[in-house]
C-alpha cells in the first residue's frame, strides 16, 4: 500500500473553536498529522510527498468562485481595521435572504459567512496551502486506485464536510469527494465512497445528492444530537438520477463495537449490489470511546475489524484520513485499522 503525505498541512493552525457558546482550543491541529505520519513510519509505510496536481483540478467538485474565495481569504481578511488572526463569520445567509435574491458581495466579511456553513473552519495564512496539499494527497491516493491498488492519503485538513461552495466542520476541500471523481474521470463506471468518520459526511452526500454514478454511505453519531445537526438520517436518499444512491446510518450515542460493525455489515451489502468498480474509505477516528469530539464507542479493535471487513471487497480504493482528534491514540488506531486491511 502506498501512502502520501503533504509537508504544507503544518501551516494550517486554527485556535478558533466555538463549542457551546464557549470559545475553545481548535482540535484540529498539526500534531494530528504527525501522530499519522509517525505511525505510518511505524508500519514501513513511509509516506511520499504528493506530487502537483492540474491547475483546475479542484473544479471537479467545488465551484470556482468558492475556490477563489478561500485562495484570497486570509489575505484580505488581514486588510480589515482590527481583524482577528483567522477568518471566522459572524452572519451567515439564511434561507428567508437567499429565497429573496440574497447574495454576496466583494466584502470579505459577507463572503466569509457566504462560504462557510458555521464557525469551525476559520482561515488563516496557511489554511489555503495545507487544503492544497490534502487535497493532492486524494488526488495522488485515487491515481494508485486508479492503476488497481490500494492507497492511504493523509489529509488534513479533513474534507467531508464541505460542500461544492461552501466550507465546515475543520473542512475546506472535499477529499473524499475530489478522489471519486477522479476515479470515475480515470475510467472507473461506479463509486463507491464509505464514510466511517462519527460525523454525517454532509459535503460528500451533497455534491453527489443527484448522480447516480455515485454511491454514498455514512455510518455517523445521531444527528438529533450532533454535528452537522440539520442532515444524515436515514430518509436522505438522493435525488433525481441519485435517488437511492445516498445512505445514512446514523447510531445511538454510545453504540459499542457490535452495534458500529453491525452497521458497518450492512452497509457493505450495497456497495456490492452497486458493483462498484473503485471505494473511497472517508476514515474518521472520532467513533473512538476515547475522543473528545466523540459520540461512538468504539474500540481499536473494533477499528482493527472494521479494516479487515472493509478490505475484503478486494476494491481499489482511496482512503482519505478524516477526523480523529485524540492526538494520543490517532496513530494506534491507523495502525490496527490498516495491519486489520491487510489481513483481510
Amino acid at each position: 500500500m502506498k501512502t502520501f503525505a503533504h509537508d504544507s498541512q503544518a501551516g494550517h493552525s486554527p485556535g478558533f473553536f466555538l463549542q457551546r457558546g464557549k470559545v475553545r482550543r481548535n482540535f484540529e491541529i498539526p500534531a494530528r498529522a504527525a501522530a499519522l505520519e509517525a505511525a505510518l513510519h511505524r508500519l514501513g509505510l513511509a509516506p511520499e510527498k504528493a506530487p502537483p496536481f492540474a491547475p483546475r483540478a479542484l473544479e471537479s467538485v467545488h465551484r470556482a468562485d468558492y475556490l477563489d474565495y478561500l485562495a484570497s481569504a486570509a489575505t484580505e481578511w488581514a486588510k480589515l481595521p482590527d481583524p482577528g488572526p483567522e477568518a471566522v463569520a459572524n452572519i451567515h445567509p439564511v434561507p428567508e435572504m437567499v429565497a429573496q435574491g440574497g447574495r454576496t458581495g466583494a466584502n470579505i466579511i459577507a463572503r466569509t459567512g457566504w462560504y462557510t456553513a458555521d464557525t469551525a473552519c476559520p482561515i488563516g495564512p496557511g489554511t489555503w496551502e495545507a487544503a492544497k496539499g490534502a487535497a493532492a494527497c486524494a488526488l495522488a491516493a485515487a491515481a494508485e486506485a486508479a492503476k488497481g491498488g490500494t492507497a492511504y492519503a493523509l489529509c488534513r485538513p479533513p474534507g467531508h464536510h464541505a460542500y461544492a461552495g461552501r466550507a465546515g466542520g475543520h473542512c475546506y476541500i472535499n477529499n473524499a469527494a475530489l478522489a471519486a471523481q477522479a476515479l470515475r474521470d480515470a475510467g472507473a463506471a461506479r463509486v463507491a465512497v464509505l464514510d466511517i468518520d462519527s460525523h454525517h459526511g454532509n459535503g460528500t452526500q451533497g455534491i453527489f445528492w443527484e448522480r447516480g454514478d455515485v454511491l454514498t454511505i455514512s455510518i455517523h453519531g445521531d444527528p438529533d444530537n450532533y454535528y452537522p445537526w440539520f442532515v444524515g438520517r436515514t430518509a436522505e436518499r438522493g435525488a433525481g438520477a441519485g435517488d437511492g444512491r445516498n445512505m445514512n446510518i446514523p447510531l445511538p450515542f454510545g453504540t459499542p463495537d457490535e452495534g458500529w460493525l453491525d452497521a458497518l455489515r450492512y452497509a457493505l451489502a450495497p456497495i456490492r449490489d452497486f458493483k462498484a468498480d473503485a471505494l473511497v474509505v472517508a476514515l474518521g477516528f472520532d467513533a473512538s470511546k476515547d475522543e473528545p469530539l466523540g459520540a461512538l464507542a468504539v474500540t481499536e479493535e473494533g477499528f482493527s475489524r472494521a479494516g479487515q471487513m472493509i478490505g475484503a471487497l478486494k476494491l481499489p480504493t482511496a482512503i482519505t484520513q478524516e477526523g480523529g482528534y485524540n492526538v494520543d491514540l490517532i496513530g494506534t488506531l491507523l495502525e490496527r485499522f490498516l495491519t486489520g486491511w491487510s489481513q483481510a
